[in-house]
């Protein structure tokens, strides 16, 4: 059974580093094929993709997003994580891991959410 759990800080002031790790059990995250995506759901809002590593450490992020995101990995211990710098409160949302594979490099990564295992969602709220 494949499991994603979320993890870090609820609450943040503007201007600081938001991290966030995803600890996988049940699925090597260097599986061929298998690709490691944050998303997150603002308030009220659909939801948006912000990156990817993969079963061979190559990240991938949403244009909108790349200048803010990087996404690293512990293979050792199967967790992702996920730092998004210069947090604002337009940050503020629930942030999930998922896993979809095996898959292509060529999904749509910026549009489809058909992930074969989703975590719980973590709330990460940026206020002063």
């Amino acid at each position: 059974q494949v499991q994603l759990r979320e993890s870090g800080p609820g609450l943040l002031k503007p201007s600081q580093t938001l991290s966030l790790i995803c600890a996988v059990s049940g699925n090597s995250i260097t599986t061929e094929y298998h690709y490691w995506s944050w998303i997150r759901q603002a308030p009220g809002k659909g939801l948006e993709w912000i990156g990817y590593i993969d079963y061979s450490g190559t990240t991938y992020y949403n244009p909108s997003l790349k200048s803010r995101t990087s996404i690293w990995r512990d293979t050792s211990k199967d967790q992702i994580t996920l730092h998004l710098f210069s947090v604002t409160p337009e940050d503020t949302a629930v942030y999930y891991c998922a896993k979809k594979g095996p898959a292509d490099s060529d999904y749509d990564w910026l549009g489809s959410y058909d992930y074969n295992y989703w975590g719980q969602g973590t709330q990460v709220t940026v206020s002063s």
